[in-house]
């Protein structure tokens, strides 16, 4: 995240004193639901003047068949959920309307602040991680908004990830109160006196009547945008998913790409590597992801990310069914390192030839002290395999493959190494007109109106972008 100017610093109100302002707000009131990890929320509730004033209840459902019988059995017998949690939230919120008369307390905005979480192991061998949220009231007998979110813990001791999520948690509780005008605002809000360096959040999401121009996937993109997280994904409907969750124990093809719009050339080298990576023998279709990438850079075409352009790419992708990635990894093999903290299953890139030109191009990797050899060593870990889509040479119409590639003379042996050794695999069935297809001249065509395009981009994708005429200009109103 940007550093905080002096002023801003000094503007930051410290825990005490955001626990005291809830506390002395006669209006608001609420449940504190912790399990996992102790009672580190309401902690410094109690500790700020007038705790009664905000403490309903508090309670710490430590045992796993107490918890059971408070919030009923999880299917696959799990703790650290996302439905967990929304289990907490959603039953202290009803509780708390069936036991307080709205006729006695007509004026109460009432709250549930919940988190289940799993500190860092006596081996240090998993560093934690965990569910917090909020379902709450901004106004009196109001449908209730909800704040979810899951974290990281990076800190190598369980006390001190404690006092983290403790300070997140009356973070979280100030920010709904006093700071959801701006969901953007109010994520930058829950790292007051923290950083990312101790806690991460790689998924939130928002739901409710004072959230309800929010569009969860901005939201997602504004965690990797402020540095918060390094990657995220949201699924068709929009809503932020858990990268761990879907990436778990899963085999994961991944195609990297701008998707200004999704074209021909895109679909062609999906479903063709798509087919390939099934057809390996490690790989079972039932335990298989597909992850359509966006990078940052991707993402910053001309300058500052337009968010209605980002939307629209998004609109494109969740329509056809796809998980999407949005990630700050430049390099490819910051990707494969990331899908292999999550997975021993087969990795596979699908990329055009353009692409994997670029891969082995030395200057890309003057930052790391073992150069290529270090990034190629990450790159090429033994589950990876390439799937190479082939470029037509705009001068003299040749098509380039695997075989016919020229590289630098330093990393020819390099190159030949992981031909030799089965890493790339040359996509034989490709459509050879998608070839003549340029992914930016598809998108001047549509905002010049140049009707060609539609011939160029998958059949759903051109009627979209006409009915909701995507990649125009927004007009002033």
């Amino acid at each position: 995240m940007a550093e905080l100017s002096e002023d801003e610093f000094q503007n930051i109100l410290s825990i005490e004193n955001k626990c005291t302002r809830l506390n002395l707000n006669e209006n608001i009131y609420g449940t504190f639901a912790e399990i996992g990890a102790g009672q580190e929320t309401v902690r410094h509730f109690f500790r700020a003047g007038n705790p009664k004033g905000t403490i309903a209840k508090t309670l710490s459902a430590y045992d796993k068949d107490f918890s059971d019988a408070i919030y009923g059995l999880d299917p696959q017998n799990r703790y650290v959920t996302e439905a967990r949690l929304k289990r907490m939230i959603d039953y202290e919120a009803e509780l708390i309307e069936q036991r307080l008369s709205r006729k006695k307390y007509p004026n109460k905005l009432f709250f549930s602040y919940a988190n289940t979480v799993a500190t860092i192991d006596w081996a240090k061998k998993y560093k934690g991680h965990g569910w917090l949220g909020i379902k709450f009231q901004r106004e009196p007998k109001q449908e209730y908004s909800e704040i979810m979110l899951h974290v990281q813990f990076h800190e190598n001791n369980a006390s001190h990830q404690q006092v983290s999520l403790g300070i997140m948690g009356v973070n979280l509780i100030y920010a709904a109160f006093y700071q959801s005008d701006d969901p953007k605002m109010l994520i930058k809000k829950l790292y007051d006196h923290l950083s990312v360096d101790k806690i991460e959040i790689d998924s939130i999401n928002f739901r409710g009547p004072v959230f309800k121009d929010v569009d969860n996937r901005l939201m997602s993109l504004e965690l990797v945008k402020e540095g918060i997280t390094e990657a995220v994904m949201f699924s068709t409907e929009g809503n932020n998913i858990l990268p761990a969750n879907v990436l778990y124990k899963k085999n994961i093809l991944t195609l990297r790409g701008s998707f200004r719009p999704v074209t021909n050339l895109n679909l062609n080298m999906y479903m063709s590597a798509r087919k390939l990576f099934l057809e390996e023998e490690e790989v079972d279709p039932d335990k298989t992801v597909v992850i359509f990438e966006m990078t940052l850079n991707n993402l910053k075409a001309e300058g500052e990310i337009d968010e209605k352009d980002f939307l629209d790419r998004a609109d494109l992708l969740c329509a056809s069914g796809q998980t999407v990635m949005i990630s700050n990894f430049q390099e490819y093999y910051k990707v494969v390192e990331y899908f292999s903290s999550h997975t021993k299953k087969q990795l596979g890139l699908a990329m055009g030839v353009d692409n994997l030109i670029d891969i082995f191009n030395e200057k890309y990797y003057r930052h790391l002290s073992g150069g290529i050899l270090e990034a190629f060593g990450k790159l090429f870990f033994k589950s990876l395999k390439v799937y190479l889509y082939p470029i037509k040479d705009e001068k003299t119409g040749k098509i380039i493959t695997s075989e016919n590639l020229k590289v630098h003379p330093r990393v020819k042996e390099l190159y030949k190494f992981f031909i030799d050794n089965d890493k790339l695999v040359d996509i034989e069935d490709y459509d050879e007109t998608s070839l003549d297809i340029h992914p930016r001249k598809v998108y001047e065509m549509i905002r010049e109106g140049d009707h060609k395009w539609e011939n160029m981009v998958p059949g759903l994708t051109a009627k979209m972008i006409k009915e909701k005429n995507l990649f125009q200009e927004e007009k002033a109103s």
